[in-house]
């Protein structure tokens, strides 16, 4: 495939079920947000165990907020004169909290959250953020699914802000025979199956136990074939998984499975996309890109993703699907306008020759709409 180098433009990218991530981290399908209590603990000037005082009211920032009343400290040095303080939080705390204290405009600022004995053990035994990410993490593995729900969203939440490389290298903290028990239990979180499938996938990419491998791909592809009514959060991250252990051949797989068709479930191939996103930004090594584009060219068939197909195309800088994506306009984009968007915006980035005849056809035709795909194309994300 040639692949000219493309004027820039900015494309509009709309919402879709994963997320784009360059710079992959632990679990690019997640959508992981906030910190970890570690990285909170290390980042406070203080932090101490309170108890709370009363009931939860407005704060000044419209956050709610709580007083608590400060005890024994995790780290730093509390004040002689007042252990009383007035902390944001999540939600209600009835009794014990966590308190961390941050310098903000030349005083503290606070903010708890609830902690048992079990959590507060675990705040304070987590290893430091200055360690080696790949150390931590190895760490946090032991606690994935913790019998404290508390615990196990944590430890799930430095893996899913953890660079994917981090990742790679703590696999050998993983269990094989659980994580392919996580991928087809049915009472784990899916944004937490999403990344189990691929750690499961990772894991048997590196490893050397022919019977480990193929327990964890024979998981892997029976939670990809199960059957689904619902949206399947985490579905991309089993995909994923699939893509890092078996590279280009597991879009063969996902071809078999029926996922390229257009009458394939509309949420599954939004999961694809995405999928195939991550595979561009993080599985270059293993995976020709022209494969990975080829099949995102595939997905210009089904309605529902066409429009992301086309803008992915152009950030790619794969223009061999010009005619495919020109001819949406008639078809697709005739009653969407999200489609017209992504075709003009293509058409405008790619330099080939056949890009301004398409244009100059579009704009005799339809001046108008033209007109406006194109501002939209053009505008920044988010505007």
């Amino acid at each position: 495939m040639g692949r000219p180098a493309a004027r820039i433009v900015v494309l509009a990218l709309p919402l879709v079920l994963g997320t784009w991530c360059p710079g992959a981290v632990g679990c690019p399908f997640c959508n992981v947000v906030g910190e970890s209590l570690a990285m909170r603990r290390d980042a406070a000037t203080l932090v101490a165990v309170g108890e709370a005082r009363e009931g939860v009211k407005p704060g000044t920032d419209r956050f709610p907020s709580q007083s608590f009343t400060l005890g024994q400290v995790v780290r730093g040095t509390l004040p002689p004169e007042n252990r009383e303080v007035t902390a944001t939080v999540p939600g209600p705390v009835e009794g014990t909290a966590l308190v961390f204290g941050v310098m903000a405009n030349g005083g503290l600022r606070w903010s708890a959250v609830a902690a048992n004995e079990a959590v507060l053990g675990y705040a304070s035994a987590a290893p430091a953020t200055s360690l080696p990410i790949a150390e931590r993490l190895r760490w946090f593995a032991k606690r994935l699914e913790h019998q404290d729900p508390v615990i196990a969203a944590d430890a799930f939440t430095e893996f899913g802000l953890a660079p994917l490389e981090a990742v790679r290298q703590a696999a050998d903290a993983f269990d094989p025979a659980t994580l392919a028990a996580w991928v087809d239990e049915p009472g784990i979180d899916s944004r937490r199956r999403g990344f189990y499938g691929l750690a499961a996938g990772i894991v048997a990419a590196q490893s050397q136990d022919a019977r480990v491998r193929h327990d964890l791909l024979a998981a892997l592809r029976a939670a990809i074939v199960a059957p689904a009514d619902d949206f399947r959060m985490g579905f991309d991250g089993l995909l994923g998984g699939l893509l890092v252990a078996e590279g280009s051949p597991s879009l063969d797989e996902f071809e078999r499975c029926g996922l390229f068709a257009p009458t394939a479930r509309a949420v599954d191939q939004r999961h694809l996309l995405a999928a195939l996103r991550f595979a561009w930004e993080s599985l270059g090594d293993t995976i020709p890109r022209d494969r990975i584009a080829a099949a995102t060219a595939r997905l210009l068939d089904s309605p529902v993703v066409a429009a992301d197909a086309s803008i992915d195309l152009a950030r790619y800088g794969m223009w061999d699907s010009i005619e495919k994506v020109a001819g949406l306009w008639e078809t697709l984009g005739r009653d969407d306008p999200l489609v017209r968007r992504a075709v003009a915006g293509y058409l405008d980035a790619c330099p080939l020759p056949a890009a301004r005849i398409h244009l100059d056809r579009l704009q005799a035709a339809d001046p108008k709409r033209l007109a406006a795909a194109l501002e939209a194309a053009r505008a920044p994300f988010g505007r």
